[in-house]
C-alpha cells in the first residue's frame, strides 16, 4: 500500500491499532537485556515505545508521517524517547552493524519488496543481535481472521527463512493469536521467526 494510503488510514485522532505491544514482541525480547532497537515499519508506535520504556535506545522507521505523529503523541504520552525516521523501509539504509535487536512486525509487501527490506534489516544487525519477524500467515488466509487477503504479499515462516541466509534461525513457526472482531473471540494466524548474526 502507498504512502499515501497510510497516511489517510493514520489520519485520525484514535489510534488504528491499539497501545499495547504485540504479544509476541513481548514474549520474545522481555528477558533481554536493554540495548539498540531498530523498529521497522513502525506505524504509530507502540512497539518502538514498549522497547524505549524497558530502557532499550530505540530507532523507529516508517514512511507516514501521519503515523509517525502519532508515535511521537505515545511516546510523548508514555514518557519515553525514540528517534523517528520517515523512510521507505524497502530503501532506506540502517546503520550497518549497529543493532542488539530489529524488529520487523507485520510489515506486508511483494516478495522482491520485502526481501529487500529483511536484507537491509539482516545488516543493521551487530554480531550476537536478533532479527525477530512477525506478520500474517498465508494460511491466515483460510484459516484465520483479519490482515491482508492479497496473497502476493503474506508469507510462511519458510518464506522467511529463506530472505534470511547468513543469519542462525532460532525459531520459525506458525503462531496464533486471539482477536476480538464484531462477531466475538476469533483466532489469527502469525508467522513468526527469530533469527540472530553470529558473534
Amino acid at each position: 500500500m502507498s504512502r499515501e494510503h497510510w497516511d489517510e488510514r493514520y489520519g485520525t485522532e484514535e489510534l488504528i491499532w491499539k497501545a499495547d505491544p504485540n504479544r509476541f514482541l513481548v514474549e520474545e525480547l522481555q528477558a533481554l537485556a536493554p540495548g539498540r532497537a531498530l523498529d521497522v515499519a513502525c506505524g504509530e508506535g507502540r512497539n518502538a515505545v514498549w522497547l524505549a520504556s524497558k530502557g532499550w535506545h530505540v530507532t523507529g522507521v516508517d514512511f507516514s508521517r501521519a503515523g509517525l505523529a502519532k508515535a511521537q503523541r505515545l511516546a510523548t504520552d508514555r514518557g519515553v524517547e525514540v528517534a523517528w525516521v520517515e523512510a521507505d523501509v524497502v530503501e532506506w539504509q540502517p546503520p550497518s552493524a549497529s543493532f542488539d535487536v530489529v524488529v520487523v512486525l507485520y510489515l506486508h509487501l511483494p516478495a522482491e519488496q520485502r526481501r529487500q527490506a529483511l536484507a537491509r534489516a539482516a545488516a543493521a544487525l551487530a554480531p550476537g543481535g536478533i532479527l525477530l519477524v512477525v506478520g500474517h500467515d498465508v494460511s491466515n488466509l483460510l484459516k484465520g481472521t483479519g490482515g491482508p487477503q492479497d496473497p502476493a504479499v503474506l508469507f510462511g515462516p519458510e518464506q522467511i527463512v529463506e530472505d534470511l541466509p547468513g543469519l542462525q534461525i532460532e525459531r520459525a513457526e506458525r503462531v496464533t493469536r486471539t482477536v476480538v472482531t464484531e462477531a466475538g473471540e476469533a483466532t489469527a494466524v502469525d508467522a513468526l521467526v527469530r533469527a540472530v548474526r553470529a558473534s
